[in-house]
């Protein structure tokens, strides 16, 4: 789109956000769509042509395959005109793809005596369901699992880096046992890891049996043909999955899948940015300036957190619309309603929302400064939290109501290390695990979360 055009875009994604959803809009708009489609009618024509079973399909020459090849390796958006140009007359936007190859494939003397064969047996849906699996497959492969996995590894270079600086934990916002900064990237990073995992792991779904999913069509023309195991060889060539049991439509089980786990690892990301926010407001964290960056209008010595706020608003919106995808298009009225057709044509939507969140993500991560003074003085203000340490070594030697004196002891209480230290020396414990819970500090008492860090 044309800069300048942008500005009166209706949806950020194609206006303001534009050049961070510049591959999706090849794969996932109008004319994303059109090509999966053409890719589809071609595939099975060339499929057909290899079958035994159908004789009347001739097997191409090399010269015919190049020729088909073509018409998908030269298809730009002049080519995606003029199909829209056909479909204006038809008003049907999948006759209207079977029409224009019906006239590439007259301009070819082998090629003519396939025209019939476009489209054959299909009904629209069995090109709709396999070209919406192999849209949102090239999404998965090309966009959304390299932007996790980039995510990924920053979290699993913070970690690594950060594995030793010891950290107050919080749990419900209170002063609680320490971890270690890198530790912390190291749960998220193992979460995003796991999740990724099951993302990919989605089967994605071909539909190829026809007008109400029985190869109907098929059997009349050719009985005697093993149908189940020619779309399964189309599907498997997609490296998709034939779907046996379908009404007219594939029923979008597998995008309700493939949308609540994107959904999951956005979840995972939206708890990410509002931590990382929360700890940059305690000054855990300080951010590198970015010369000529303003921000505030009004109060010039700010550095707002705006690259994780913006990354959560945007991977909510993508939630949002991923959630409904796998709450409607899994239901169809009776064989089918046509309900489902205007939802699928927003997926391209909502895996951009879930783009933009992790660039800004990304670009929020690379500006984050630690500041190990304001990280070890908090930790140095609450040693009321060697409490669990010392009433768990008070359980081991059976010390009577080791937990109930510590509560009385520390419970709401603002310790010092000396009230902690006379505490432990009161206590009737061997010399040497005396000397051990005195050694210890806030800083030390991280158990093996160097260890977990190190190991993600």
């Amino acid at each position: 789109m044309n800069p300048a055009h942008r500005l009166t875009a209706i949806s950020p994604v194609d206006g303001r956000y534009a050049s961070k959803t510049q591959r999706l809009s090849e794969i996932a708009s109008e004319y994303g769509l059109l090509r999966h489609r053409l890719r589809v009618e071609l595939g099975w024509l060339m499929h057909l042509s290899d079958s035994a079973e159908i004789p009347e399909v001739k097997p191409l020459s090399s010269s015919a395959r190049e020729y088909l090849e073509n018409i998908l390796q030269n298809f730009d958006v002049d080519e995606a005109q003029a199909i829209k140009q056909i479909e204006a007359r038809t008003n049907h936007d999948i006759k209207a793809i079977e029409y224009y190859l019906s006239d590439k494939l007259q301009a070819h003397e082998e090629l003519r005596d396939s025209v019939a064969f476009i489209h054959f047996a299909c009904t629209s849906e069995d090109i709709n369901s396999t070209a919406y699996s192999l849209m949102l497959d090239e999404i998965r492969a090309e966009v959304l699992a390299p932007g996790i996995r980039d995510i990924g590894a920053q979290l699993q270079a913070l970690a690594h880096e950060h594995a030793e600086l010891a950290m107050l934990a919080r749990t419900h916002g209170q002063p609680a046992s320490p971890t270690t900064l890198g530790k912390e990237y190291a749960n998220v990073c193992a979460r995003l890891q796991s999740q990724l995992e099951r993302f990919n792991a989605v089967k994605l779904m071909a539909k190829m049996n026809g007008a109400s999913g029985n190869y109907n069509a098929h059997r009349a023309a050719y009985p005697q043909a093993d149908w189940e195991a020619i779309t399964a060889g189309f599907a498997g060539h997609f490296g998709l999955h034939l779907n046996r049991h379908t009404t007219q439509i594939e029923p979008h089980d597998c995008i309700a899948e493939y949308c609540d786990a994107l959904r999951r690892i956005n979840t995972v990301l939206i708890d990410l940015c509002r931590d990382t926010w929360a700890y940059i407001s305690i000054g855990y964290f300080t951010q590198k300036m970015i010369e000529n960056e303003v921000g505030s209008s009004t109060m010039p010595h700010k550095i707002n957190p705006i690259d994780f706020e913006n990354a959560e608003g945007n991977l909510g919106v993508a939630n949002a619309l991923l959630d409904h995808f796998s709450s409607k298009l899994p239901i169809s009225r009776w064989q089918r309603d046509l309900s489902d057709s205007t939802v699928l044509r927003n997926l391209g939507v909502g895996a951009a929302h879930s783009v933009i969140g992790y660039r800004s993500l990304l670009r929020g991560l690379a500006k984050l400064e630690v500041d190990e003074r304001k990280v070890q003085e908090d930790l140095e203000k609450n040693p009321q939290v060697l409490a669990e340490a010392v009433q768990t070594v008070m359980r081991k030697y059976g010390i009577d109501g080791a937990y109930e004196k510590l509560k009385a002891f520390s419970r709401g209480q603002s310790l010092d290390a000396h009230a902690l230290e006379d505490f432990i020396d009161s206590l009737e414990l061997p010399k040497e695990e005396k000397a051990r819970l005195l050694s210890l500090t806030p800083a030390s008492y991280t158990g093996l979360a160097s260890r977990l860090a190190k190991d993600i």
